[in-house]
């Protein structure tokens, strides 16, 4: 059993703590214990009635009458939610708790089901972008454990990989990027995602790998002209300098556009060369690469 804190459920429910606690003091379903020091902490069960709860509130089932509801009413009335938008969130709360679960054959078999149904791409952006953003592994590491984010992450990197070959944009905007994860940062999720946003968007890729030093990523931009370069950092070493890293990338290509996102450009405080631009929010990613 998992032991999730207030601000676990707040980030993978989308209720805010206060509210949680609210619950706590009205209802009956959730009944946290505490640890010595006073800190509440909720088992895996009551995550799951969490995101029940939040799912059906959210679509205009009032709390009191959820509270007075048994399991499996419950379930009954999330499989009755007919709104696609709703569909869509409760396959998000599945895939959710098989991973907390650990049950990797319903996780994968969740994911390809609706990907036989509506195809990779519409997989990509209604279910895998909306859990990935739930979880927060595309931004940071760390909010869920280290062998249930490997264990989903390895499936979902594999449906984006297909997603990447197979998408076949109707316009190209002519642009060239070059993608690539410095020395020292190995997550790939979040960057091949930004592929598969750019390619689906009409952008020509040329995706270097993780771990790549700036001498190598100078060699291929000097060949290969890309019009910008592209980094995500997720999670890199400790020993990462990431002033000396946009200095360095600047030095050796001033002229060669640099773009950055992940959760390290949102504590950054100096200021950037002239080359570099930094991404501090999934959105702000997504408006520029709607906006090429």
């Amino acid at each position: 059993m998992n032991a999730f804190t207030i601000k676990d459920l707040e980030n993978l429910s989308g209720i805010k703590a206060h509210t949680i606690r609210i619950w706590e003091q009205r209802y009956s379903f959730l009944n946290p214990q505490r640890t010595d020091t006073n800190i509440r902490y909720y088992s895996n069960t009551e995550l799951k009635k969490v995101l029940n709860i939040a799912l059906l509130n959210k679509y205009g089932f009032k709390i009191s009458h959820i509270d007075k509801l048994s399991a499996e009413e419950v379930q009954e009335k999330i499989l009755a939610l007919s709104q696609v938008q709703a569909q869509h969130e409760r396959l998000v709360n599945d895939m959710i708790k098989s991973m907390i679960d650990m049950d990797i054959e319903v996780f994968e078999a969740l994911l390809d089901n609706f990907i036989m149904s509506k195809g990779i791409e519409k997989a990509i952006v209604q279910i895998i972008f909306p859990f990935l953003e739930r979880i927060g592994i595309l931004w940071t590491t760390n909010h869920i454990n280290p062998g249930q984010e490997h264990l989903v992450t390895n499936i979902i990197r594999q449906k984006i990989i297909v997603g990447i070959e197979t998408t076949n944009p109707n316009t190209l905007n002519n642009k060239t990027v070059l993608l690539f994860l410095p020395e020292g940062e190995h997550h790939e999720l979040g960057i091949l995602f930004t592929y598969f946003l750019l390619k689906s968007r009409g952008t020509k890729v040329i995706y270097v790998g993780a771990n790549v030093p700036l001498k190598d990523i100078e060699y291929v931009a000097n060949s290969k002209k890309p019009d910008f370069l592209y980094t995500h950092l997720t999670s890199v070493a400790n020993n990462f300098n990431f002033e000396k890293f946009l200095i360095g990338a600047h030095n050796r290509m001033p002229d060669l556009p640099l773009v950055v996102s992940g959760a390290i450009t949102q504590f950054y405080k100096k200021r950037v060369p002239p080359n570099a631009s930094l991404k501090k929010s999934l959105s702000d990613v997504i408006d520029y690469i709607s906006a090429l």
